[in-house]
């Protein structure tokens, strides 16, 4: 392989990385919009926002679908974020309408 046969292909595969990561964006938003809609729900009926038994459902669910090449730390550790980021968002929903 050439250098410029390397830097083509290195171009390809990031072009197709900034589609997945597009795709990706896509899914966690309508990911948040339904935490928005659970929120809703928890703030109308008091439930509380974290709850420990969910977030083990999540990692098992996700966990038992992980093919690789990710590790199961490493899915865990990007799900931990997910949900932190998504916790965040419902607090901060239920802080603009107490304020709104």
């Amino acid at each position: 392989m050439t250098p410029e046969e390397a830097l083509r292909r290195l171009e390809q595969h990031r072009d197709a990385i900034d589609q997945i990561d597009l795709a990706i964006l896509e899914r966690l938003n309508a990911r948040a919009r339904i935490v928005e809609q659970i929120g809703a729900i928890k703030k109308e009926m008091r439930f509380p926002i974290y709850e420990p038994k969910r977030e083990d459902a999540v990692f098992r669910n996700v966990l038992t679908g992980n093919q690789g090449p990710l590790s199961e730390a490493a899915v865990r550790r990007l799900f931990e974020r997910i949900i932190d980021e998504m916790r965040t968002l419902q607090l901060d929903r239920m802080e603009e309408e107490n304020q709104g």
